[in-house]
């Protein structure tokens, strides 16, 4: 049977959203060597995304095949610099990487919307767009409740 060649260029992309809070305290040095760290090693297994660190809390988006994700995020969980990890979203489909050109790129907590409404204005993929719509209604709701408690 023949694919037909609209479909030949589509991919089963995995994406995992998590965060989680800082076991050992980390300084822009730390941050900077974890980052560049991850970078080489996130290359190595065609994994890209992001990493929000902000007061102790790491926010974190992969992508890429669900097998090194799910590898990756063992790691992570086996890592003793993260506790309290929770993972907030997941989901494989067919669909384009959101974030080709970042095998991991650090993001200030005060740009993560821009890049997200960014992304979202980037993105031709529907499936890209409700993703990142989820993402970034997730971080306001977040938003919202801290602005109520405080």
């Amino acid at each position: 049977m023949e694919i037909p060649e609209e479909e030949e260029d589509e991919t089963l992309l995995f994406y995992l959203v998590y965060c989680s809070r800082e076991a050992i305290p980390f300084d822009e040095l730390g941050i900077n060597q974890l980052v560049a760290l991850a970078q080489r090693n996130n290359e190595r297994s065609n994994i890209t995304g992001w990493l929000v660190y902000s007061c102790g809390i790491f926010f974190q988006w992969l992508e890429g095949n669900r097998h090194d994700v799910q590898r990756l995020m063992l790691a992570i969980v086996a890592d003793p610099r993260h506790d309290n990890i929770v993972v907030l979203s997941e989901e494989e489909e067919v669909r384009e990487r959101l974030f080709s050109k970042w095998h991991m790129e650090l993001v200030l907590p005060a740009d993560i919307r821009a890049v997200l409404a960014d992304a979202i204005g980037d993105s031709e993929d529907p499936k890209c767009v409700r993703s990142l719509r989820l993402l970034l209604e997730h971080l306001d709701s977040k938003a919202l409740a801290a602005d109520t408690t405080s």
